[in-house]
């Protein structure tokens, strides 16, 4: 066929000039069609999904909680359990946990709150004292005061007024209830029919890429149950170091506290420490401001402790992120949904690095000094290089005249002689 465009005969009319020069009315019309149906799909399906919304986000933790529960039912499964029995008894065992969390903590916070805003104007003073007499700064008691005493008299109104609204509070409580059933309900079929629905999704798959579905399906059980596991256990180190310290401190709630500490540290991700350890402090203040530095030196010195000793060594086989990524998944999450996303974000970034690496070609790196990483080993060598140098130029640095003894013993000097030590005269 040719490509140039066609020629208008001469004896052509011009009826006949326009139908050559315009296209075909049918085509016009399918195209506005499909582009009318294209559109309207597009709004019923946004309006669809801002409907059901809520349930996907549901769909999406249940998902994840049995990421999460599978190795232990699995564990119990091949002890002669059944499947259902023991997601059951998992699921009730968390939930019982999450009960206890909310019941000691609400009252204890209120409590520690109104505990601090009493006892702020003793401890404001306290302060007042120490700045006046070494800085010369004086810090408005009265002032400070009357904002407690209004902020007193604000959580008071405020208590008033969620218990004479019993109703919207009766009517959040019972929504948040029946959004954690939903969520176990979706939980507990996704774990104890857990193969069964893997068949049902690999009925759907060509045969040729059903392995790779299992395989990832593998990897986010593993990656997920990994996480929630070595969670848990540095939130017990966490939890048993900090009822100790808060136990030899003589500071009250030592129990509750230690708990809140080990859950909330290792279970929000990049802020949870500082989130934790606020409600403790706050208590040690009450008691004395010498407990809270106390307890301020030991949540720092936990935590490096943490950071360079027990995290690594725990989680080393398990997440394997990097903590710069593991940062950018959380406030992603975080910003898409809230706590949930930023809980969610550090498993989805280790199933997607798992899955990233096995599918993606790397290269060999160039070995340059931007791309050399140093080992311990060769960072002990430098130290202990370093240190030699410095031994060996301290005496220099001093002006000791016993470096140029060492250096030059033809001059007759030696280093055991004494000040006043000269030539012996029975050798001349």
């Amino acid at each position: 066929m040719s490509d140039e465009p066609t020629s208008i005969p001469e004896h052509a009319t011009e009826a006949d000039e326009a139908e050559l020069r315009l296209p075909p009315w049918p085509w016009i019309w399918k195209l506005l069609g499909s582009v009318a149906v294209t559109w309207l799909s597009a709004l019923l399906f946004l309006a669809f999904f801002r409907k059901v919304r809520d349930l996907l986000i549901w769909a999406v933790i249940a998902l994840f909680a049995s990421f999460a529960l599978e190795p232990a039912v699995d564990w119990l499964a091949k002890r002669g359990w059944r499947r259902g029995l023991a997601t059951f008894l998992l699921l009730f065992g968390l939930a019982v946990v999450m009960v206890l969390m909310v019941a000691l903590m609400i009252p204890l916070l209120v409590e520690q709150v109104q505990a601090l805003i009493k006892a702020a104007p003793g401890i404001l003073e306290s302060v007042s004292t120490f700045t006046k007499r070494w800085f010369g700064i004086e810090v408005s008691v009265n002032t400070l005061s009357d904002q407690l005493t209004n902020a007193n008299s604000a959580v008071s109104t405020f208590a008033k007024n969620i218990a004479g609204n019993v109703f919207g509070v009766a009517s959040s409580v019972l929504g948040t209830i029946f959004k954690l059933l939903t969520i176990a309900l979706f939980t507990f079929y996704l774990t104890a029919d857990g193969p069964r629905f893997r068949r049902t999704i690999c009925s759907y798959v060509p045969q040729r890429h059903q392995e790779t579905v299992l395989w990832t399906w593998e990897v986010a059980i593993e990656k997920t149950g990994a996480y929630l596991y070595s969670r848990l256990l540095l939130a017990i180190f966490s939890g048993v170091a900090t009822f100790f310290v808060l136990t030899a401190l003589g500071v009250p709630f030592a129990v509750p506290l230690a708990v809140w500490m080990g859950l909330v540290s290792q279970f929000i991700p990049t802020i949870g420490t500082y989130i934790a350890m606020a409600l403790p402090l706050l208590v040690a203040v009450v008691q004395g401001p010498s407990d809270a530095l106390v307890l301020l030196f030991f949540f720092t010195a936990y935590q490096q402790l943490e950071n360079y000793v027990l995290s690594p060594r725990i989680t080393a086989k398990t997440m394997e992120l990097h903590p710069a990524l593991a940062f950018a998944f959380a406030i992603a999450g975080a910003s898409i949904s809230g706590i949930v996303g930023a809980f969610l974000a550090l498993p989805i970034a280790a199933i997607v690095q798992a899955v990233g690496s096995t599918y993606v070609h790397r290269h060999d790196v160039a070995e340059t000094d931007l791309t050399r990483v140093q080992t311990p080993e060769e960072s002990r060598r430098i130290r202990e290089g370093r240190k030699r140098d410095r031994k060996w130029l301290l005496p220099w640095a001093r002006g000791d005249d016993r470096a140029d003894t060492a250096d030059h013993p033809e001059d007759g000097r030696h280093d055991d002689d004494g000040p006043g030590d000269g030539p012996d005269p029975g050798g001349a």
